[in-house]
């Protein structure tokens, strides 16, 4: 089985989500999905959808690069990490690659609850990523 074929619920989710620019290639097993979300719920709900397929998404096939479009307002919230920074993360998992930090009580946009365990934030530099909701 192929990777589009495998995550083909995961690519028809992204088609028909209003994704801007949405850009979807395979390239030596790798499927890569790229656009803009127009809502929070948009990335998160292919974010769950990839890890029905692929659970903590172990198998490394997917590079999810979705963004929230800018227009999307969420709401300031300082980190109240005790003395480290916030790590900012690709997904909602600890598996996922660091893509930033967060200073503690910097004041970062929330844009959206992933799941119980997990933020979608936005920091003031542009990083848009998911954080450990215990520490927003």
């Amino acid at each position: 089985m192929g990777v589009m074929s495998k995550y083909q619920m995961l690519i028809d989710e992204a088609k028909k989500s209003g994704i801007a620019e949405l850009q979807i290639a395979e390239q030596n097993g790798i499927l890569y999905i790229r656009g803009i979300a127009p809502t929070a719920d948009v990335k998160n709900k292919l974010w769950d959808i990839y890890n029905q397929i692929d659970p903590n998404f172990f198998s490394g096939e997917v590079v999810l690069d979705i963004v929230v479009s800018p227009d999307v307002v969420g709401t300031k919230v300082r980190v109240v990490t005790e003395s480290t920074a916030l790590n900012i993360r690709k997904g909602p998992g600890i598996e996922q690659p660091i893509i930033g930090q967060a200073a503690k009580g910097e004041v970062i946009t929330l844009l959206n609850r992933a799941n119980s365990l997990w933020w979608l934030i936005r920091t003031v530099n542009g990083i848009e990523g998911y954080c450990y909701a215990e520490y927003h």
